[in-house]
């Protein structure tokens, strides 16, 4: 039986307010940190731990946060990367 349990926007709001004040963050801060991966470690609750290397894989190109912007998804990013191809002289463009 689920629990009777009425939200209210306006409490949460003045409640969680406080407690999380991001006023002081910085955006970005741990991003070239995590270009080179980052470990996952999990401690369990019988005392063993699990170690999670996470990289990026092959292929994966990292955008820039203010690229993002006008790239939301890797459809987009092709698309435009295609059309620029077109515009490289076939000379150049077979060296690659």
């Amino acid at each position: 039986m689920k629990p009777n349990f009425e939200w209210d926007e306006e409490k949460a709001k003045a409640n969680y307010r406080r407690h999380y004040d991001f006023k002081g963050g910085v955006r970005g801060k741990h991003y070239r940190a995590m270009q080179g991966g980052y470990t996952i470690t999990i401690h369990k609750a019988d005392g063993t731990t699990l170690v999670q290397e996470v990289k990026h894989t092959k292929g994966v190109i990292v955008l820039e946060p203010d690229v993002q912007k006008y790239f939301p998804d890797s459809e987009t990013v092709n698309t435009v990367l295609r059309s620029l191809i077109q515009l490289i002289p076939s000379r150049r463009r077979s060296k690659a």
